[in-house]
């Protein structure tokens, strides 16, 4: 894939709503909010969006929507997915669920249309070849696939004279499955765009949380990640020095590194701040011996981050 910002913004903290920002990270943001937001990443040329049906069931894609209703079609760039666990809700089509998203998105075509989860590979990824052929997406993607699954949903669109263009895996100083399973070479060989989400591990690595300052209780970031936050000190502390040298915040140097390592984070974003931070650590360039140090740190914090609704891909 090509022209695309190094930096994706998520919206899956927009609205509120089943899976959506409220009950997963403890947010209640509105149109109000967020307009400030799509404003100040359009104007740094951050214009790639990645959000979900599942996001709220439709909060989040509806929120983005009334922005991107707003700026040329050409000047936006929208990812979004198809949730298997929730197909029920669309009479289990394919079809019917991206034609929702792109009346509550305002677009004619989605410009990278994912597989979320790899609830039957076989079933499903056949039924994106026809929304290509008809213009109604872009470009496939496949997320929390397995290296496994991944080549086998390639072989399906390949007989369709399609193919998968980009995977979004968890990947984090925290969660290297992806690398280790081989995903990222996969990838790099393949010209396939590896999307990594929650490399900040939903604020966890961002270096405002500690055992000083956990997150708020009541969501479910509060409930997966306080109880590890002990074993994170070290690793973010080492962050924080790394970021001082570059004249970064522990956050920017979790997302320095994802790029540097061949990835194009999606950073979620509620404030401003956000934006600015996710611009200037597009244009970071961390060391080997910087990143080594990090990864070091990471392994010896041993934590799990899997999150309920992935696997490791080990």
């Amino acid at each position: 894939m090509r022209n695309l910002p190094k930096i994706a913004l998520g919206a899956w903290s927009w609205g509120k709503g089943t899976a959506g920002g409220d009950q997963v990270f403890g947010n209640h943001l509105e149109e109000k909010d967020l307009q400030p937001i799509f404003e100040a990443a359009m104007s740094k040329g951050l214009n790639l969006w990645d959000t979900a049906t599942v996001y709220g069931m439709g909060a989040s894609e509806d929120i983005l929507g009334s922005f991107v209703r707003g700026v040329k079609r050409e000047d936006v760039v929208i990812s979004t997915k198809f949730t298997p666990q929730i197909a029920g809700m669309y009479e289990d089509s394919m079809e019917k669920m991206a034609d929702a998203s792109r009346k509550r998105l305002g677009i004619d075509v989605i410009d990278i249309y994912w597989i979320h989860n790899p609830a039957d590979v076989e079933r499903w990824t056949p039924q994106l070849a026809p929304l290509i052929k008809s213009g109604k997406i872009k470009s496939v993607g496949v997320s929390n696939h397995n290296l496994a699954e991944i080549k086998r949903a390639n072989e399906i669109l390949q007989a369709f004279g399609c193919r998968v263009e980009a995977v979004q895996n968890h990947f984090s100083l925290l969660n290297r499955s992806s690398e280790k399973s081989g995903i990222l070479n996969y990838c790099k060989e393949n010209d396939i765009t590896f999307f990594a989400y929650m490399v900040l591990e939903q604020g966890a690595l961002s270096g405002k949380y500690d055992t000083a300052h956990p997150f708020p209780a009541g969501s479910d970031r509060a409930r997966s990640y306080n109880p590890i936050l002990p074993q994170l000190e070290e690793l973010t502390a080492a962050m924080q020095d790394v970021g001082q040298a570059h004249g970064l915040s522990v956050a920017q140097v979790g997302t320095a590194w994802a790029i540097a390592k061949g990835t194009l984070p999606i950073i979620g974003v509620t404030k401003v701040r956000h934006v600015e931070d996710a611009a200037q650590a597009a244009g970071a360039v961390l060391t080997a011996e910087e990143i080594e140090r990090l990864e070091t740190l990471a392994d010896k914090a041993n934590v799990s981050t899997i999150r309920e609704w992935e696997k490791k891909m080990e």
